[in-house]
Order: structure tokens, then sequence, then C-alpha cells
């Protein structure tokens, strides 16, 4: 395992500059040693712009391209201080808070900083879950002020798979789908839950084909039973519980729902790690993903939501409430 910093303190002492924050991003990028992407050369010097060259083709490699950072016109001190702040706030960080404490000159700065950690988040090649597993669908979104209720025509679907650990939540998965169809279900059963495991669902009928991708089916149904559903399927109802609480709190309920699968992403990454005491582990582990995801611009996010080109920096955040 990389070194990390501990506490605040050593934190500062070890990215002080841009310089030393490239070091620590190119231990993580070339672990096993620097590969050159065009020959393979594992051999290079660094540069006087910071870049590797390789010495057998001469090809020259910056430590953040193709990263999280890639073009990043924010200094590498700047996205460290973000990413540890952003680890540490036990329930979560928002734009308004990271824009307050590090400075920053809008808020949208902050919310694209927050978009592209969250990204990292989220290995591509993480385990999936598995023993017995509890799945169900819950709807965020959708609440207004003055109005009672919900307004349907502003929520989300989101899938929610909740490993069993005796009475506990194990490991969690989250993701929102597109509707409660044999495709998007299934689908996120099979993306989340290794084959083989016992998968405990309602008795809603697009989980009946579980079992032909070979899942154990333990089907619960509600209709008569004398008991409620939080009771059918106690942990599920609890992350979903807490999910909303989450989303109303930290963010006022303020999510896009073309953004939402990015805070869902955080969400389970915290709810994962709830037990962890090393802020700089947590640290460590965000960076480490840093290195293997693809930036996304902030006029690709905005576009996602809006269908138009970026908005002015006069204007609001590009998330507005479901």
């Amino acid at each position: 395992m990389a070194a990390y910093p501990r506490t605040l303190a050593e934190f500062e002492q070890w990215f002080g500059d841009d310089e030393s924050c490239l070091e620590f991003l190119a231990g993580l990028r070339w672990s096993g040693g620097f590969v050159c992407p065009g020959c393979a050369g594992r051999e290079a010097w660094t540069t006087k712009r910071a870049q590797r060259m390789c010495q057998s083709c001469g090809r020259q490699v910056s430590v953040t391209a193709g990263t999280l950072f890639h073009g990043a016109r924010v200094p590498l001190t700047t996205w460290f201080r973000a990413a540890w702040w952003m680890v540490g706030q036990k329930q979560g960080a928002s734009a308004q808070g990271l824009q307050r404490v590090l400075g920053l000159a809008s808020s949208q700065t902050a919310w694209h900083m927050l978009h592209r950690l969250r990204r990292a988040m989220v290995r591509v090649e993480r385990a999936r879950l598995g023993g017995i597993v509890e799945v169900d669908e819950t709807f965020v979104g959708g609440y207004h002020k003055g109005k009672r209720g919900r307004d349907l025509s502003r929520k989300a679907l989101v899938a929610i798979a909740a490993e069993c650990r005796g009475d506990a939540i194990g490991r969690i998965r989250l993701q929102r789908a597109m509707d409660s169809s044999e495709a998007s279900l299934i689908g996120f059963v099979r993306a989340s839950v290794e084959a083989g495991s016992t998968v405990t669902t309602d008795g809603l009928a697009t989980y009946r084909s579980l079992k032909k991708h070979g899942y154990i089916h333990d089907r619960r149904i509600q209709l008569g039973a004398s008991c409620g559903a939080d009771e059918i399927l106690p942990r599920v109802h609890r992350v979903a519980s807490l999910l909303k609480r989450w989303l109303l709190g930290t963010h006022q309920g303020s999510v896009h729902r073309d953004h939402l699968d990015a805070y869902l992403d955080e969400f389970c990454f915290r709810f994962n790690r709830r037990t962890s005491r090393s802020r700089g582990l947590l640290f460590l582990r965000l960076m480490e993903n840093a290195v293997h995801v693809e930036p996304l611009t902030y006029e690709q996010l905005v576009t996602r939501t809006t269908g138009r080109g970026p908005k002015p920096k006069s204007a609001p955040g590009p998330d507005h409430k479901m």
C-alpha cells in the first residue's frame, strides 16, 4: 500500500507545491514503475516541465494526462485540498462549502471539482456484492415547499442492493434506474451482485427471472403479510431512508436527475467506508482511483443537464431540484 498522510499537518507538509503533488500522482499511476504508452519502455527521466520522457522512444508523457486532473486549470495543490476536505466531511460536501473553504472564485468551479472527484469514488473493477443480498427500489426527489406529497413528474427511481451481515448492513450498491422493467432492474442486479448469491426481493414480477441468471431468488410477497415492507426488506429500506436524508440535508434536494448517479456513487463510497477511522486512507483511495479516471469538462456536465452549452459564470449552478 502506498504511504499517505495521517493528519492535516502531515498533509500540508507533503503537498506544499504542485511538484510534490505530481510526484505523488506519478507513484500512484506507475506503482510498478514507469511504462511508456508508446513503446512500453520502462526507463524515463523527468523534464523541466515535470513530464516523463521515455529513454527508448523519446516520447514525453504528462503525469496527469488521461487522469481526472487532465486539463485542469486549478492548481494541483487546490485539487488535493479539495479531495482531503471532501473525504473528511462525514455528511458530504457541497459546492458552496468547498468554495468557502478554498476561497474559490465561483461556485461553478467548486461544483465542477466535486463532480470530477465523485467520478473517482467508484472503481470499475470493484468486487460485486455476495452472500445474501436484499434488492429493492425507491423514488427520490419531487419535494417542493408548499406542496403536499411529491411531484411524480420530477422523481427518479433508484435501485438499491444491500449485503446482509447478520442483522447489520454490509456493502451497498445504488444506481438510478430508467424504469422498473426487467432490462433495468435485472441489469442492475447482474452488475452489482455475484452470480450464485441469494437475492431477496419483494413480490415485484420483474424479479422472477433472477433464477435464469444464476441467482437464488428469495421472493417475499407483502400482500396479506402481517409485517410491513420495512420488515420484509429492512436493510434496503434503511439505506433508502439514509439516502433521502442525506440528499435533503447535505444538498437540500438540489440534485439534478442527470447527475444523480454521481451523488449515488458518493453516498456508496461514504457508506461502504463508514467504519474507517483514517481520513488519510480515504484520501489515498480517492486519489488511487483519480489517476485512472478520465476527466469530464464543465461544458460536458452542463450540456448533459441542459442540452445546451455552458451557462455564464453569473448563472446559478447546473443542479436543481428534481
